[in-house]
């Protein structure tokens, strides 16, 4: 009798799921409906990704979320770089902590909402060393756990490359689309490429490229990238020497500089031509 129970069992179990979806495949599916549900105030959700590191891809997520708001948008910026985080420290806010209690409650800052693992971990004393599934949590907390309230775009920047964060952000965040950051350099296009065809083959948009220190054409590997993609070139951001002292200080380069102010403008016009 028992083992008549114990087959019972396996056989309900094995029939729980549709004819041949993987259990884990199946609990993707269900984060992704719990998180647009949670999410269902924000209105425009927008991954700023790049191939590799170095490109700038954090100063243009920081860019474009205060450029949103000085359009007098309400935007939330999201450190998706999980184990590698420095919003904090490009903003000079490194004082900031997040209660670590659930739900996490993002800081606001100069008008725009903001929330990292550098909020709840003093990373310079403990560095984050975190495997893949503590990531991915992590991750599901900033999505599921996490007050957003109503927002018209909250603006992820995500750690570089294909490694378990972008991969979570693709599969259970229901993204408008990513913006590839990349520079005039024929590797960082060559590895865009891959990243954004990455992207479209798991279903999310490319929305455009940004190429970051510029010369003010745009370069041969950008625009390569751009017809690979089959996308447009948002804009450009120049390279001045300026912009490295900006960060330094934890200032917002379109707060100090009326060209990268124009810069964004541009890219945000862009962007939501195609909303």
């Amino acid at each position: 009798m028992a083992e008549e129970e114990q087959h019972q069992h396996r056989h309900e179990h094995t029939h729980q799921y549709p004819p041949g979806m993987h259990p884990s495949f199946l609990r993707v599916l269900e984060q992704k409906k719990r998180v647009k549900q949670k999410l269902s105030g924000i209105k425009h959700k927008i991954g700023v990704y790049s191939a590799k590191g170095g490109v700038g891809k954090t100063t243009v997520a920081i860019n474009l979320a205060y450029a949103l708001a000085k359009r007098g948008y309400k935007v939330g910026l999201l450190d998706a770089d999980i184990d590698c985080p420095n919003i904090t420290m490009f903003l000079g806010i490194e004082d900031k902590k997040m209660e670590p209690v659930l739900p996490l409650k993002p800081i606001a800052y100069n008008g725009i909402k903001i929330a990292s693992t550098a909020m709840l971990v003093d990373e310079m004393k403990r560095p984050i060393i975190w495997r893949g599934p503590i990531v991915t949590k992590m991750l599901g907390d900033f999505f599921e756990n996490t007050e957003w309230g109503e927002l018209d775009y909250l603006i992820a920047d995500l750690s570089p490359g294909t490694s378990d964060g972008p991969l979570t952000i693709m599969q259970v965040l229901d993204l408008d689309g990513f913006i590839i950051v990349t520079n005039p350099e024929r590797v960082s296009g060559i590895n865009s490429m891959r990243s954004g065809l990455m992207a479209k083959r798991l279903g999310v948009a490319v929305l455009g490229v940004v190429e970051n220190m510029s010369d003010g054409k745009p370069s041969k590997a950008t625009e390569e990238t751009v017809k690979t993609l089959g996308t447009e070139l948002l804009g450009a951001v120049g390279r001045r020497k300026e912009f490295a002292e900006f960060t330094d200080k934890g200032k917002i380069h379109i707060a100090e500089d009326a060209v990268a102010q124009k810069e964004f403008d541009t890219i945000i016009d862009n962007l939501t031509e195609h909303p």
